[in-house]
This record gives C-alpha cells, structure tokens and sequence, in this order.
C-alpha cells in the first residue's frame, strides 16, 4: 500500500548500524527524514549520505533526525560509512537501516517491481512530531537528492504549521509569505501580521514573514 501525505508513518523495529530501533520511539518529539538507498556502495547514494552527515547542525536547528535505509546487512553498512567518510570528508552521525529482510521496505512501499523487484527506488519521507507524513518524493537512481530543498520545505512546513500563512513557488526562508484564503477577519490579519500586507488579489495576500 503507497503511503500518502496525511498518513501515519508505519512502525517497525529494525537493525541499523547504530543497533536495533524502534522507529516511532527512536523519532520522539522530532521530526524525521527517511530515506531509501538501493544498495550500499553505490555512487550516488556515498555522496547522499555524505552530504546528509554534514547537516547535522542543520538538521538539528530545525529538530530534525536523519534515518537512511538499505537493503544490505549491517556488517555492510559498517564498511560503507567508512568509505563514505574517506570520501566525503565526513562522519556519518545518524543510523542506517539494515533492511534485509523487507519488513521497512514493503511497509513504505520501496519496492517497485518496474524498476527492480528486488532493490529499494530511492524515496524520501519527511515526517512530523505527530509521526504524519508531510512530503514524500521518490527519485530516480542515477539523480542525487537535492538536501538544501528538502531543509526548505521543512522550513515551510513547520512555518506554515505555526502561523496562517503558505510558501509562494521559489520561497526561501526570510522571504514574503502568503496569508491563506481561509482567513478573512481583519482584526485578526491586524493581530496576527502587524506588518500589514499587500492584495495582488483578493484571494493572494503577501506579507513578510512572521518570526519562527
């Protein structure tokens, strides 16, 4: 069954090369990023994880933890963390799941026949502290995750979970926002904008940001 934004996120219990996890109670009051690999020693993937270790400050200003998933033993993953810190001049600070037996893979619907029947596609799960799906993106094997939007739209979401505001195309942290159409009390635009905002249309309203 396809996971779907709204929708708990599964638990499982699973081994990974920081010992066995509890999903759902390893997240806590955080929110999450699980992501997919088809295999450990793969181009793409060493760059990924690299990548997502330099994050850690990041990740962490933004009370997020990072979880990755491979299909390959955790005696494999030991060896490829190495090689990923050799070549991507990192340490590799979050858990990766040794999902060698499917359980997470068939839970979060990885396996997709058309592109192999055995090897996990390279999906991404952000998940919130309420353990709802908020974004999922599936990417093909031979293009890298592009991380910085992913740290955006976390940063659109736990905004917009905040105040009564959507992302325009293209926003970037520190950039106008827009006041959903749902909300029409002026006393309370007043309230809750104190900066006013600007009408390009009745139904699209900018303001600058509201502090997080």
């Amino acid at each position: 069954m396809s996971i779907r934004l709204g929708d708990i996120a599964p638990d499982f219990e699973q081994d990974s090369s920081e010992g066995r996890i509890r999903f759902h109670e390893w997240l806590g009051d955080s929110w999450g990023v699980l992501f997919s690999h088809p295999a450990d020693f793969t181009p793409v993937c060493t760059t990924e994880l690299g990548f997502t270790a330099k994050l850690k400050d990041q990740f962490a200003q933004r009370n997020v933890k990072a979880i990755a998933l491979s299909v390959d033993p955790v005696d494999s993953h030991i060896k490829w963390i190495d090689d990923i810190n050799e070549t991507q001049s990192t340490a590799v600070n979050f858990p990766i799941l040794a999902d060698a037996d499917r359980k997470v893979s068939e839970l979060y619907d990885l396996i997709h026949p058309n592109a192999n029947d055995t090897l996990t596609v390279r999906s991404l799960f952000v998940i919130d502290p309420n353990k709802k799906v908020r974004l999922t993106i599936t990417y093909p094997a031979s293009t890298g995750r592009n991380f910085n939007e992913i740290l955006r739209v976390i940063d659109s979401l736990q905004l917009t979970d905040e105040h009564k505001v959507a992302t325009p195309a293209n926003w970037q942290d520190g950039d106008e926002v827009m006041i959903v159409p749902s909300l029409k009390d002026e006393d309370e635009i007043k309230r809750r904008f104190p900066k006013g905002y600007r009408a390009v249309k009745p139904y699209l309203r900018l303001t600058p940001q509201p502090n997080r």
